[in-house]
């Protein structure tokens, strides 16, 4: 067993009040708190890893290359395929909360090598 709290756990901030947390990492899976201010949007994006994004707090619009797009609220969940170009946004007035699982695991400081 390995334990990792949120505040001892890997953090680095990609842009300015975007944060993220690397919460369990292995070959299979990976798993990454992160927090998005209002308006914040990651770039369109994809990675070989599968992908499930869910929101803890707040309300975040998901949307893909291809144009399909929803906004997820407390509890809801999205699946993105491997590859599948996709962006996540907080559409709220408030700071959003949410969790990414990656499987295979996605290198934790993905954004750091795509600068």
């Amino acid at each position: 067993m390995k334990i990792v709290k949120l505040r001892e756990g890997d953090t680095y901030t990609p842009e300015t009040d975007w944060k993220r947390v690397s919460l369990a990492g292995s070959k299979q899976v990976s798993i990454e708190y992160f927090e998005k201010p209002p308006g914040h949007s990651s770039p369109m994006h994809c990675h070989p890893s599968e992908q499930v994004s869910i929101v803890l707090k707040g309300h975040m619009q998901v949307r893909t290359a291809d144009g399909e797009s929803a906004v997820l609220d407390h509890g809801d969940s999205a699946w993105f395929a491997p590859n599948e170009e996709h962006c996540i946004e907080n559409v709220g007035e408030h700071g959003a909360i949410g969790i990414d699982i990656f499987t295979p695991a996605r290198p934790f400081d993905f954004w750091k090598k795509k600068r």
